[in-house]
């Protein structure tokens, strides 16, 4: 790779995880993936029952202060757990989920559990009636679902904002953001607060708490994960601390589901396999601007820049990438998600629309005023983004970038200091329906985590877990709990 920072391989590739502190010896239950927990439920030597006791205790001591959780469902979670035990002790486990604790975000429908989206414009609706295809996967694997994860009002913003459930707070730093919308799934996995999350994500909103709060989130490709309610860009997504655990979690959410009627064929595919293939020979792009929206901070771009000479110390070939566009693309994109918004606002009741955050409030109203023109133009300049991103990745196997130009923010506001509402090396992958995951790269001087995102070829989701898995192989696990 020419040019750019310099470090000796050798201390890439083995230098110490930071930052780390003890834990109580419950507490350490909490933090372990969810291989370890199969793998000693397997062996005896765990107790699902004993690890989601643990789970609710930390949860009540460090909760009230992340507030990562709105809806914790401790009877259901305890029974649930009862029955995996069983299942294990019979050794008749359901699946490689089985006991394992996982949160589910607010927008993701859970049966018996309210999902408010983040405002208090719908905080007085009952419960849902119905599981999610994501929620009824789990259920059919044998996760114990915890609970539901907080969200800025409607997801539409990249922060931990929200009028329904107050602030959601950075694990590393409790006055940083955790990123958003998928805010408490990130700060949840981050804290000890669940051993997985399913997120989703139309711009970014798995991706950026991933990068914040310093663990692993996949936007897979579009249609991979059924949907309740499908709409163009979205998809539901794994959060974990480790790249194995969003393959295993992948498993489960990707299987089929008839409700959604833009779904990928299902191919029965197990992620886990060849995902230690490595990098060697790989074509690997390295792009550290985009062409619009904030640059990458100067402690970002060495972190990215020093991941990247990681993939390239085992084997793959790195080559530095142009920017992608010469023009801001991003009024474009905001266009089709004013269209959808207002769909939802606009059938509030004034008091309703009263209740929810300024800043979206006035967002979602500018849907009302679109003309058919604009709508025109802007899904045909849609296409035209999503053409020019996939010709630009097409050339290689696995693209680098920033996840997030900037480190964590301050946790009252909507969205970085002169940035817009949507992450420049987020939404445009989105539109192009490729898959991109995010991890942890490094910390700044602030002791906050920087993102790398890997992204793949279009329906590659398979292609990208295996790079994370190589880049995660080579630098040591990074677990930070929260001090008590």
């Amino acid at each position: 790779m020419a040019g750019g920072l310099r470090i000796p391989v050798r201390d890439l590739l083995l230098h110490d995880a930071p930052f780390s502190c003890g834990v109580p010896l419950t507490d350490e239950l909490c933090f372990l993936t969810g291989a370890e927990l199969t793998d000693g439920y397997r062996r005896g030597e765990l107790s699902p029952v004993e690890v989601v006791r643990a789970l609710l205790d930390r949860l009540e001591r460090v909760n009230p202060r992340v507030n990562a959780l709105y809806f914790v469902d401790h009877e259901g979670a305890l029974a649930a757990a009862r029955d995996a035990e069983a299942r294990w002790r019979r050794h008749q486990p359901l699946s490689e989920l089985d006991g394992v604790p996982v949160t589910l975000k607010d927008s993701i429908p859970v049966a018996g559990m309210p999902t408010p989206l983040g405002t208090r414009a719908y905080a007085g609706r009952s419960p849902d009636g119905a599981d999610a295809p994501s929620t009824e996967r789990l259920r059919e694997a044998g996760a114990v679902l915890i609970g539901k994860t907080t969200m800025p009002d409607l997801g539409m913003i990249a922060s931990g904002l929200s009028t329904a459930h107050g602030v959601t707070r950075n694990p590393w730093n409790l006055e940083r953001n955790p990123g958003g919308s998928s805010s408490g799934a990130g700060a949840a996995v981050a804290a000890g607060l669940g051993t997985l999350a399913v997120g989703s994500d139309i711009g970014g909103s798995v991706r950026i708490p991933a990068a914040f709060c310093g663990i692993v989130g996949l936007k897979p490709s579009y249609g991979r994960v059924p949907l309740m309610h499908p709409w163009p860009a979205l998809v539901a997504g794994p959060m974990a601390r480790t790249v194995g655990d969003v393959a295993r979690l992948l498993n489960v959410i990707a299987r089929p589901d008839a409700r959604d009627y833009t779904a990928l064929s299902w191919d029965g595919r197990d992620y886990l396999d060849g995902i230690d293939a490595g990098v060697r020979g790989l074509k690997v792009g390295l792009m550290l601007d985009i062409g619009f929206g904030l640059p990458a901070h100067e402690e970002v771009r060495a972190h990215v820049e020093a991941a990247a000479m990681v993939f390239e110390a085992l084997g793959a070939a790195v080559e530095r990438m142009p920017p992608v566009f010469e023009e801001d693309p991003e009024p474009h994109f905001d266009r089709m998600v004013q269209a959808h918004a207002w769909a939802d606002f606009g059938g509030l009741t004034q008091n309703e629309r009263d209740c929810v955050m300024p800043e979206i409030a006035e967002w979602c109203r500018a849907g009302e005023r679109l003309t058919a023109a604009e709508l025109t133009e802007a899904a045909v300049r849609l296409g035209e983004i999503r053409g020019r991103v996939v010709a630009a990745t097409a050339p290689y196997d696995l693209v680098l970038t920033p996840t997030m130009s900037v480190e964590a923010f301050d946790a009252g506001l909507p969205w970085p200091t002169g940035g817009s509402r949507h992450n420049p090396f987020c939404f445009p992958f989105n539109l192009s329906e490729q898959p991109a995951l995010s991890m942890c790269c490094g910390f700044t001087s602030n002791r906050l985590p920087v993102g790398l995102q890997i992204v793949g070829r279009r329906f590659d989701d398979a292609g990208v877990l295996r790079g994370a898995r190589a880049y995660e192989r080579a630098r040591p696990r990074v677990v930070r709990p929260l001090p008590l």
